[in-house]
């Protein structure tokens, strides 16, 4: 379920257990080159702290899904016309919309319009 939306954090967080499993995985061929991928993030450096808020950065980048989303809350669409504009579910756009603001570190609409122009995403 993380593959397709590319989450690293989430596993890597979990420290030697998720490494140690992942592990597992890789030698019974089971996740593929995600799984792969993910088992590398444990032998990189560790990532620097989370910039601040309000600094230029994104300690895990927005999906173009939810970019795309971002960019129409930003036109002023409402969650149910995003979800009838892009032939997807209400509950897919507020997913889409809570994993972006967690990226973003905000708590709502207007604060992550204003963190997109803050990045130049806008």
């Amino acid at each position: 379920m993380a593959r397709p939306e590319g989450y690293v954090s989430i596993f890597r967080d979990e420290g030697p257990p998720m490494r140690d499993l992942l592990r597992s995985a890789v030698a019974a061929g089971i996740g593929g080159a995600y799984a792969g991928r993910l088992l590398a993030t444990f032998d990189a450096p560790s990532p620097s702290p989370a910039p601040p808020p309000g600094s230029a950065s994104l300690v895990e980048p927005l999906t173009p899904r939810e970019l795309e989303i971002l960019r129409l809350i930003a036109a002023g669409m409402q969650n149910q016309d995003i979800a009838n504009h892009l032939v997807i579910s209400l509950a897919t756009v507020k997913r889409h919309i809570a994993n972006a603001y967690g990226k973003l570190d905000v708590n709502h609409r207007t604060a992550a319009v204003a963190r997109l122009n803050e990045l130049h995403l806008l």
